[in-house]
């Protein structure tokens, strides 16, 4: 029996009877398991699945679709199966609904209970009550000798500059961490948040990773609702973090990205 059989046997009492590979493996292994007494649960493999299972059971408190989660044993994290649907305009203001809720739950300061990581690509998260120093600290400059020198002045520039760019203390909201649309699933009218890399911050920072491969359609911003002045403006200094990600986990092909953000921040 495979150590998968077998963990899904021990955790929700039935075995693997099918698997097929599921799409946003990239850093991990994801499968939808057919079980031989007629349910469906999807199969995560990876190291830091248990930190994954808090940050669901995070969302799912703050009244904001996420999967169930089922179980968890060392490396493998079972959730619930949903019903993947095309994006709709219903589906899109259910996003802007549930982000605008989920940002709604606040917490002490920002940061998160434990570390967390893409891949290789650490996210240090150890809490902090200044906004700016977490954003520079705990984001651009957490592994400053992992960047190109160049980059990193420009980012060492730009970070001596965010206590005047950032607002000093935001609401410390729930973020999902990775809000991009392929960590969405649409399924009928809803929209359910997967793959979190939770932390509290400022909301902002989920909307401009949401931004950062193409914009979202009216229904989500009406949903969403009014967001504070000046937004535009920081929405450069956030996306920097997920193009430095990108830069670090795919290589030299996102540099464009990065220095696109740098450049229009006068850096």
């Amino acid at each position: 029996m495979s150590g998968l059989n077998q963990t899904v046997l021990s955790l929700l009492g039935a075995e693997v009877a099918r698997a097929r590979p599921l799409h946003g493996g990239d850093l991990s292994e994801v499968q939808l398991l057919s079980l031989t007494d007629g349910r469906r649960v999807v199969a995560k493999t990876g190291p830091l699945v248990a930190a994954e299972a808090a940050m669901l059971g995070a969302i799912r408190a703050a009244g904001v679709p996420a999967p169930e989660v089922l179980g968890v044993a060392g490396h493998v994290l079972l959730m619930e199966a949903l019903e993947e649907t095309a994006a709709s305009a219903a589906g899109w203001q259910a996003l802007g609904a549930a982000l605008r809720q989920l940002h709604s739950v606040t917490g002490p300061q920002y940061g998160w209970a434990e570390d967390y990581a893409f891949g290789a690509v650490a996210i240090p998260n150890a809490p902090l009550p200044d906004w700016p120093a977490f954003w520079a600290g705990r984001r651009l400059l957490a592994a400053p000798d992992a960047l190109p020198r160049d980059l990193r002045l420009r980012i060492e520039a730009l970070c001596a500059r965010l206590p005047e760019l950032l607002p000093a203390a935001p609401p410390a909201a729930l973020l999902h961490g990775d809000l991009w649309t392929g960590n969405v699933l649409f399924s009928g009218g809803s929209a359910y948040l997967i793959d979190p890399a939770c932390y509290w911050g400022h909301g902002e920072a989920d909307l401009a990773m949401l931004h950062l491969f193409g914009a979202p359609p009216a229904a989500f911003h009406e949903a969403y609702g009014q967001l504070e002045p000046g937004h535009e403006a920081r929405r450069h200094i956030y996306q920097l973090w997920p193009a430095l990600v990108h830069l670090r986990l795919f290589g030299a092909g996102y540099r464009g990205m990065v220095d696109s953000r740098l450049a229009s921040l006068g850096f």
